[in-house]
């Protein structure tokens, strides 16, 4: 499932000229194929299921699955505080989940959709200036203005392109995952929670309300059929359950900055993907503003790299 990662975690104690160890990248690398890959599994399955039901299938069943994997990996079960807990669930899955579900059956191409929810860490980099009081640098803005035209070109509202709807439930989405790490952050040294119990929970809460959603906009109804049943497998086992489990297990064994790389891995398997298997081939004014994109998103990266950097220098000193 194209998850979003967790919102903003601290740093693990590595330290900082360990070896990177090659198990927990190819865990990486699998992660960001599988979450990329994920774009094309869903919007193929929106023949077969409406959106609202399989974001909430594709939520609870995983978050129900990732609970009951918590006592193998010597986790409690009880959960985290839900003040903390259920925001994020609200924000981070219910509306992430279910605003880019809806996008993608709104007539988003898979493509070009994964690319603009994962902008968000540009919405959480604009959040995060007015809700945590961290300042914006000529860095950070430089990356902003390289996305922002970038964003003009992807959606080329001079042509008959993705469709308005479309594009407006990406930013949602996007908005929803930013808001989401925004509070994880702002009240993550309180509470300080285990991050697969995290997950697990924070995707029970979202998941129950897309379910409350599903259930009161149409009866259920889906189609099983083998792309059906694919799809729900994929979701449920190799992109949910099996997704965090790797990305749990990077985070734990490489520095936060090397397993944001992952993220960026995301939108640009899925626009390959998308390329390949659905046949959605940018043309060369969609390329360069992917292409700004993720240049963009890979500045942010790398400037988050330094920051931390910079700050253990002065924890050191």
């Amino acid at each position: 499932m194209s998850e979003p990662t967790p919102g903003p975690v601290e740093d693990r104690d590595i330290p900082r000229h360990a070896p990177i160890a090659l198990l927990p990248l190819l865990a990486l690398l699998l992660l960001g194929f599988f979450w990329g890959y994920n774009w094309v599994v869903m919007k193929a399955v929106l023949v077969d299921v409406s959106a609202a039901w399989f974001a909430a299938l594709r939520t609870v069943l995983p978050a129900l699955l990732l609970i009951a994997i918590l006592p193998l990996a010597g986790k409690r079960l009880r959960p985290p505080p839900l003040f903390y807990a259920l925001p994020i669930g609200l924000f981070q899955t219910a509306g992430f989940v279910g605003f880019m579900m809806w996008a993608l059956q709104s007539g988003g191409g898979a493509g070009e959709t994964a690319v603009i929810v994962f902008m968000m860490p540009l919405w959480l980099t604009l959040m995060a200036h007015f809700a945590l009081d961290e300042r914006i640098t000529r860095v950070q803005l430089l990356a902003i203005g390289l996305a922002l035209p970038g964003l003009v070109l992807l959606i080329s509202p001079w042509e008959a392109g993705l469709m308005p709807a479309a594009v407006l439930l990406a930013f949602a989405s996007g908005f929803g995952w930013a808001l989401g790490a925004i509070w994880q952050k702002r009240y993550y040294h309180r509470y300080q929670p285990d991050l697969l119990s995290l997950t697990a929970w924070q995707m029970l809460y979202g998941g129950l309300l897309l379910l409350a959603i599903a259930l009161w906009a149409e009866p259920f109804a889906v189609d099983p059929t083998p792309n059906f049943l694919w799809a729900l497998f994929y979701n449920v086992v190799l992109a949910g359950a099996i997704g965090w489990l790797l990305w749990v297990y990077s985070l734990h064994h490489l520095p936060t900055w090397i397993a944001g790389f992952g993220a960026l891995l995301v939108p640009g398997i899925g626009v390959l993907s998308a390329w390949l298997v659905l046949g959605e081939t940018p043309g060369p004014v969609k390329q360069l503003g992917i292409g700004l994109i993720l240049s963009a998103l890979l500045i942010i990266t790398l400037y988050q790299r330094r920051a931390r950097q910079r700050a253990r220098r002065r924890a050191e000193g």
